[in-house]
């Protein structure tokens, strides 16, 4: 679930915020256009990392090109 918060929302509601990141990403907007997005830290890991596996940078040079993406 999705949920959009103005800025001055974002700002009054911080905590509400928060809680609904654990349901979904949060969408901040700043004049109507989406401008940030707030999420949980275990759907930040899943964006940043989808296979669970911490990777060094030793290991991101081994690879070959294009498979980090």
């Amino acid at each position: 679930m999705t949920t959009v918060l103005t800025s001055r929302e974002f700002n009054q509601l911080a905590s509400e915020a928060k809680k609904s990141s654990l349901a979904g990403p949060v969408i901040i907007t700043d004049r109507g256009r989406p401008a940030h997005v707030l999420l949980s830290f275990a759907d930040y890991k899943k964006l940043t990392d989808p296979d669970g596996a911490q990777r060094t940078i030793v290991d991101l040079l081994a690879m070959p090109a294009g498979a980090a993406d």
